[in-house]
């Protein structure tokens, strides 16, 4: 499904002119349709890492999508906290990302999750071993100090006479210097269901970044609080944007500049009905940073005898994961992508082409406008990745292509069309809910016409605490034909004017309907 199909397939609803009260009825527009979700486009990948994500689905019988979700955190895992994408003027963006793919039990999250990121173990373990001889010698050159130190302190508190202030002064340097001397952390790349505090100490100790990759849905409940009591979602909105991260406790202090968090998860769809009841996980943004995908199980569809991933498929992909990730862990400043002019304007094209989307009214994306909203720094993000997974020695000394950022658009139209079937699981468009409410007391009533006061008398409180929460209701089921709002009748007195009055659709006056 190419660009204009996808959205195609989510049209605004733009609100109808003024229909005569008496005008023939159109069958009105469902509320809620079935969503048509797109493929995962793995035609964009990189051919090495297409070749080998396409590979693992069909080895594992799993829908491609999980497979390509985690391949971009693995890339996210390779590049975050190491590389930006410069766009325009200030604009910066991180190539961390998080990913969440749902699929039911039974669907070899796991299998997928160990073909996909065991390159990125072999990494971290090369890693070790190329530090581990300056931790051995750090280590010991901190003990030798520490013990001169002592030694000293213990001369100084024994002497006296002219001698002791100044082998206090010595004791004191030889302390300030011990205290000074640091010991490098051993590298680590990837962290499993960590706690906020563990995750924010990590960050600190790696350089500013850390990756949570895991086939379960843990962490979730970590954010809400299963060990605080309350949801701790600072580390991780820091962590996704790159927003400086301080912690100042007597406990601990802890500086991150820039940090950089990746996350790729892979979940059961329960848990994305569960998330979106994190207190706050709404209103704070978390739900707005993550790239969605719902794929449809192959479970009654697979065959006994897939074909295996070719060793070769499989070597070239290892390969290059350990190359990109061991190439760019010593960056301490961010390799910074350049744009070129064509690629710019192919990110200008998506922001004009998604900007109408994001309309409170009439918008197909309009009552996910958070997420929605931060899909054009998303695309940048993947495009900054591709091009680094393209171009393994040297993508940071020449500039992200057009051919290169069309790619990440695509990807991003597939999210787009997957985060409108997670947020209705959700249950984030609450006009289209109330509306529902709202159709259910008409068929139930079979009112030719109706007033807003009649609804309200008839309504919950509860769901519809003041007049106003019926406003946007309203609109849209006029805006899908359900309802025809009918002239305002005018008054000669001061009192209260006369509630809105609107004709019903007979589809649900008729009993027989």
């Amino acid at each position: 499904m190419d660009d204009t199909d996808l959205w195609a397939a989510f049209p605004a609803v733009d609100a109808p002119d003024t229909v005569p009260a008496d005008a023939p009825w159109e069958d009105p527009v469902p509320l809620k349709q079935a969503r048509q979700l797109p493929d995962f486009p793995v035609h964009v990948l990189p051919g090495w890492l297409r070749d080998f994500t396409a590979a693992v689905a069909e080895e594992t019988q799993t829908p491609v999508d999980l497979a390509g979700c985690v391949a971009l955190a693995v890339l996210a895992t390779a590049a975050g906290g190491r590389s930006v994408v410069h766009v325009r003027g200030r604009w910066r963006e991180p190539t961390n990302l998080f990913t969440v793919c749902a699929l039911p039990p039974g669907n070899r999250k796991s299998a997928v999750f160990a073909a996909m990121t065991d390159p990125l173990y072999e990494a971290e373990k090369q890693l070790k071993t190329q530090v581990m001889p300056a931790i051995i010698e750090a280590t010991l050159t901190a003990k030798l100090a520490e013990d001169a130190a002592d030694k000293a302190t213990r001369k100084a508190a024994a002497a006296s006479g002219e001698s002791r202030d100044q082998m206090i002064a010595e004791a004191v340097g030889m302390a300030q210097t011990a205290e000074s001397l640091t010991i490098p952390p051993e590298p680590q790349l990837l962290a499993d269901d960590a706690t906020a505090e563990t995750i924010t100490s990590l960050m600190a100790d790696q350089g500013g970044r850390i990756a949570l990759m895991s086939a379960e849905g843990e962490i979730f409940d970590i954010i809400a609080g299963r060990y605080s009591g309350a949801p701790n979602m600072g580390p991780f909105l820091k962590g996704h944007a790159g927003d400086r991260l301080r912690v100042n406790r007597q406990t601990r202090k802890e500086y991150i500049d820039h940090p950089a968090l990746t996350m790729g998860l892979s979940v059961q769809p329960q848990v994305l009905d569960d998330i979106g009841k994190i207190k706050g996980a709404k209103g704070r943004g978390l739900l707005g940073r993550f790239l969605y995908s719902l794929p449809e199980s192959l479970l009654g569809h697979r065959t006994s005898d897939p074909a295996p991933v070719p060793d070769d498929v499989a070597a070239t992909y290892d390969r290059n994961v350990i190359a990109l990730t061991l190439a760019l862990a010593d960056w301490t400043d961010p390799a910074v992508l350049q744009l070129t002019p064509d690629a710019d304007t192919a990110v200008r094209a998506f922001q004009d082409r998604l900007e109408p989307k994001l309309a409170a009214r009439g918008g197909s994306l309009g009552h996910i406008s958070d997420w929605a909203s931060k899909l054009p720094g998303a695309a940048v993000r993947i495009a900054g990745l591709l091009h680094l997974a393209q171009h393994l020695d040297s993508g940071h000394n020449q500039p992200v292509t057009a051919d290169t950022m069309h790619a990440a658009v695509t990807l991003a139209d597939y999210f787009a069309g997957h985060a409108l079937a997670v947020f209705d699981r959700m249950g984030a468009n609450e006009a289209a809910d109330r509306a529902r409410t709202v159709v259910d007391l008409l068929r139930a009533n079979h009112w030719p016409e109706v007033s807003k006061r009649d609804l309200m008398v008839k309504l919950s409180r509860a769901e519809f605490p003041t007049a106003a929460e019926l406003d946007a209701p309203l609109a849209l089921l006029e805006d899908h034909g359900y309802l025809r709002a009918l002239p305002a009748l005018r008054t000669a007195g001061r009192g209260r004017p006369p509630s809105p009055r609107y004709v019903v659709h007979p589809y649900l006056t008729d009993p027989e309907a």
